[in-house]
């Protein structure tokens, strides 16, 4: 009976830890509009205020870099995310709003097309390979309503790692937007 009771108090402290645990997903909306491209995340609360996270980018493109179909440019890339992020100074920070810092660690993989000339002045297409690593850090300002959605625009810089690249792009990029959230 005592390793039966033992066991239920085991179980039920399980089930209780695990009804805490928040997760969210969450798109950033204003790159979607403005250019284009899915940004899609995952967050996993481990603490009150902190989280780890895994962001994966459709169509990703270098910072805010303008493409313009019509004059042969292209970016066929996509890229993933892992993250982890610090909440302070919010309302309620045991839900994870107020502001937040975010380290993180980026791998974009894909091309960047464009038109170019050769030496007997032939249009001809360039491509840039745009596999790199990119280290960076976000701050942001999460808002979130009754425990299930959150708001929070950000903005980010990071480091890019590839020659390639860094000979074609600036080494250092910015991006920015605002993710709409779900949690459960």
């Amino acid at each position: 009976m005592r390793k039966l009771l033992v066991l239920v108090m085991l179980l039920g402290s399980t089930v209780a830890v695990k009804a805490q645990a928040v997760n969210e997903v969450k798109v950033n909306i204003i790159n979607t509009i403005i250019s284009a491209s899915v940004e899609l995340g995952y967050e996993h609360f481990i603490d009150r205020d902190q989280s780890v996270g895994v962001d994966l980018m459709i169509n990703d493109r270098f910072s805010y870099y303008p493409e313009s179909k019509s004059k042969g440019k292209k970016f066929n890339t996509n890229s993933i995310a892992a993250n982890y992020n610090f909440y302070f100074g919010g309302e309620d920070n045991a839900n994870g709003s107020g502001y937040s810092v975010s380290p993180f660690l980026k791998y974009r993989f894909g091309d960047f097309e464009e038109n170019g000339k050769n030496e007997l002045n032939e249009v001809i297409k360039e491509t840039t390979n745009m596999d790199s690593f990119i280290i960076g850090v976000g701050v942001g300002y999460k808002w979130v309503r009754n425990d299930s959605f959150a708001v929070q625009p950000f903005v980010n810089i990071g480091r890019n790692f590839s020659e390639d690249v860094n000979d074609r792009f600036m080494a250092v990029e910015l991006n920015a937007g605002v993710t709409l959230g779900y949690r459960f």
